[in-house]
C-alpha cells in the first residue's frame, strides 16, 4: 500500500482507517455535512483502482501546454494518486524545502512524517476521509523548513489519466514550520473521455509566523467527480489564504476544515463557482475559533446557469475562551435561469461573549433594471447579461494575490460565460 514496511507508523493508520471506513459505512444525506450531495450514488458506478501500479503512458510535459503568462512557476505533475518523478523543474528550490513523493519520504523518514499524517484528517468521523486514507498508495509532500521562504510559485498539475473508469485516491500533506511561506497553485485536469471519480484529502499545518497561499482551480469536464477535504491548522500570527475556482467540472463536493491554535492568525477562504447545464457544486467549510485574537474572512459566490446546482454550508464555530475573534463570512449567488437551484446555509456557533462576528447569504437573479439601463444604450441583451456576471464574480478574484494569475482568470471567466470556453486552451490533453 501507500508506505513501505519501515513506516509502521503510516500503515497503523491505514489500518485503523479500515476499520472506521467499516464501522462508518457510507455517508447518507441524513448526515449533516452531506445532506446536499448524494455521496452514495456517486460512489455507485464500478470504477477501477490501480492497486498493482501500472505504469499510465503519459509524457505530462509534452502534453500539457496550459501556462498563466507572466507567472514563473515551480511545475510539477501528478499523474492520478502517484508524484511523477521522470522529470522535475530546473530550477532549484531552497535548501531544505521538499517538493516530492509522500511514499518515497516517510519510507526514510517514517517518524517525521508520523508526526503529521493523520493527525488532521481524522478518520473516525468521516467515511470519506477514511476510505481516501485506506486506499491512497502514494501522495504529494510539500515540507518548507523553519523561516525558509519559497518566493517562485509552485504548481502542481494534477492530471487523470485512464483507458477505463476510474477511480483516484489523492493524498497532500504540506507542513509549513515557524516563519516559513508558500504559494501552492493546484490545477486539476482531465486527459481523457472517461469517467473520473477523485477522493482528496489535503492536511497543511502552517507554523507560527508562516504564510501559506493556497489556490485551487479545477477545469475538468461533465464525466469528471471531485472529492476534495482539505484540513488546515494554524498557529499563532499566521497567515492563510485559501482560493478554491470551479470553472469546468461534473460534480465537485469540497469540504475545508480550519483550526486556529494559536492567538494572531489569519484566515482568508474565498471561493467562485461557475456551473450550466447539470454541473453540480457544494462547498462546506468549518472554521473554528479555539483561541482568542484570530480573524476569519470567508467569501463564496456562485453564478448558476441551465439547470445547474449549488450548495454552501459554511460554519464558524467560537469555543469558550476565543476571546476578541473577528469573522465576517459572506455568500452570494447568482441563478442566471428558473432551472437553476441554490442551496446555502451560513451558521454560527459562539461560545464567547468578546466577539464581532457575522454572516449573511444571498440568493437572487439578474437585476431586470440594470440589463434594460444597458439595453437602452445599445447593449444586447446577451452581452448586458455577460457584463452582469462578470461584475458579480469579479470581486472574489480581485482577492487573489497572484496578479498573472488573477488577470488569467479574469479573461477565462469572461469566456466562460461567453460559451468559448470548452477546454483548457493550449492544453492538447484536452482537445
Amino acid at each position: 500500500m501507500i508506505f513501505s514496511h519501515s513506516a509502521e507508523v503510516m500503515n497503523a493508520v491505514r489500518d485503523q482507517a479500515f476499520e472506521h471506513y467499516m464501522a462508518l459505512g457510507f455517508p447518507s444525506k441524513k448526515v449533516e455535512r452531506y445532506k446536499y450531495t448524494d455521496m452514495q450514488a456517486l460512489f455507485a458506478p464500478d470504477y477501477g483502482l490501480n492497486l498493482n501500479r501500472l505504469n499510465i503512458p503519459v509524457d505530462p510535459y509534452e502534453a500539457f501546454r496550459c501556462d498563466v503568462p507572466n507567472l514563473s512557476t515551480s511545475l510539477y505533475f501528478v499523474v492520478n494518486d502517484a508524484f511523477y518523478k521522470k522529470a522535475l523543474p530546473k530550477n532549484h528550490l531552497p535548501e531544505g524545502v521538499v517538493i516530492g513523493s509522500l511514499c518515497d519520504y516517510a519510507a526514510k523518514n517514517p517518524d517525521f512524517i508520523g508526526k503529521y499524517y493523520g493527525q488532521l484528517a481524522q478518520t473516525d468521523g468521516d467515511s470519506v476521509t477514511a476510505l481516501n486514507t485506506m486506499l491512497a498508495q502514494d501522495g504529494l509532500l510539500v515540507y518548507v523548513p523553519k523561516q525558509v521562504r519559497v518566493e517562485r510559485t509552485v504548481q502542481i498539475i494534477n492530471i487523470l489519466r485512464s483507458d477505463v473508469d476510474l477511480m483516484v485516491n489523492r493524498r497532500v500533506l504540506v507542513i509549513l514550520e515557524e516563519g516559513a511561506s508558500i504559494k501552492l497553485l493546484f490545477c486539476d485536469h482531465a486527459a481523457d473521455d472517461r469517467q473520473f471519480l477523485t477522493t482528496q484529502v489535503v492536511e497543511a499545518f502552517v507554523g507560527e509566523n508562516a504564510s501559506l497561499d493556497f489556490y485551487c482551480l479545477e477545469e475538468t469536464h461533465h464525466k469528471n467527480v471531485r472529492v476534495s477535504n482539505v484540513f488546515i491548522e494554524q498557529k499563532a500570527n499566521s497567515k492563510v489564504n485559501h482560493n478554491v475556482i470551479t470553472l469546468h467540472n461534473g460534480i465537485t463536493r469540497n469540504r475545508t476544515d480550519l483550526f486556529f491554535r494559536g492567538e494572531g492568525a489569519e484566515c482568508s477562504l474565498n471561493g467562485c463557482v461557475i456551473a450550466d447545464k447539470q454541473q453540480h457544486v457544494d462547498n462546506n467549510t468549518l472554521i473554528v475559533h479555539e483561541v482568542p485574537h484570530c480573524t476569519s474572512h470567508e467569501l463564496y459566490k456562485y453564478v448558476l446557469d441551465e439547470q445547474a446546482v449549488g450548495a454552501f454550508a459554511g460554519k464558524v464555530l467560537v469555543l469558550h475562551g476565543a476571546q476578541k475573534t473577528d469573522s465576517q463570512m459572506t455568500n452570494q449567488n447568482l441563478c442566471a435561469t428558473k432551472e437553476a437551484r441554490m442551496y446555502t446555509q451560513p451558521m454560527l456557533e459562539i461560545y464567547a461573549d468578546d466577539v464581532k462576528c457575522a454572516h449573511g447569504s444571498t440568493v437572487g437573479q439578474l437585476n431586470d433594471a440594470a440589463l434594460f439601463y444597458m439595453r437602452q444604450r445599445g447593449i444586447s441583451l446577451k452581452e448586458a447579461k455577460v457584463l452582469l456576471q462578470n461584475a458579480f464574480i469579479n470581486e472574489v478574484i480581485d482577492k487573489m494575490q497572484l496578479e498573472p494569475l488573477r488577470d488569467r482568470l479574469h479573461y477565462l471567466v469572461e469566456k466562460r460565460f461567453r460559451g468559448e470556453l470548452n477546454k483548457c486552451e493550449g492544453c492538447n490533453l484536452c482537445k
